[in-house]
């Protein structure tokens, strides 16, 4: 399972990073407002920083869903770096543009997945990844993991080349439920990539070791 960071903070990406975890990263207009409020920075300047750091596919968000707009959007922010990939959202408006983009060579993420079908016209589309949002869909009690068991299995069935992107993860558990369903990506939350290699009974470890260690240290060699 590829790791992408769910975030346009800098610091964060840099950090992960360093950890050796990430493959890309996911933004949208909410979390780039965030950093531009943060740094004052341009979001060009962000997105091509980001680029710089992960070499890897950054998703970006067309702000306009009319055609002509989101196009000229899309191919603007393609200019920042070859890893930018377009995010647009999984509605008739949405669909059109990507294909569009994709006959332009331009890599997709359809974004905002809610059902089945939205994921299957995604797919038919050529979309590089396809994106559910299953803790939006947990929100108001409907199981999100079950959406992206569907997808795995439709696009295994038909042998389509997207990619599967579990977004809007809330715990470590989505992307342990995700990993056993065989969805190839997951966009994490900073907070919750961390939260992954935490466990009371490796704390407890450690601390026996170094206990048990401080009692005869100095005798490796």
């Amino acid at each position: 399972m590829k790791f992408f960071l769910d975030t346009a903070n800098i610091d964060e990406i840099k950090k992960v990073s360093e950890w050796g975890l990430i493959d890309g990263v996911t933004t949208n207009p909410t979390l780039l407002s965030k950093e531009i409020k943060r740094t004052g920075e341009k979001p060009f300047n962000i997105l091509k920083e980001i680029c710089e750091t992960v070499k890897g596919p950054v998703s970006a968000e067309v702000t306009s869903l009319e055609f002509n707009e989101a196009v000229k959007q899309a191919e603007k922010l393609r200019e920042i770096s070859k890893w930018i990939t377009i995010k647009s959202p999984a509605t008739i408006e949405g669909i059109k543009i990507a294909g569009e983009l994709v006959k332009r060579n331009i890599p997709v993420n359809m974004t905002l997945i809610f059902s089945a079908n939205q994921a299957i016209l995604a797919a038919r589309v050529g979309a590089t990844f396809a994106s559910p949002f299953i803790g939006r869909l947990d929100d108001i009690g409907k199981d999100g993991m079950n959406l992206v068991y569907e997808m795995v299995t439709i696009y295994n069935n038909y042998g389509f080349d997207t990619e599967v992107l579990v977004s809007s993860i809330r715990h470590p558990q989505h992307i342990v439920e995700a990993a056993l369903l065989g969805a190839g990506i997951a966009t994490i939350p900073f907070e919750v990539i961390e939260k992954m290699s935490k466990h009371p009974l490796t704390d407890c470890g450690i601390e026996r070791f170094e206990k048990d260690w401080e009692e005869v240290k100095g005798s490796w060699f």
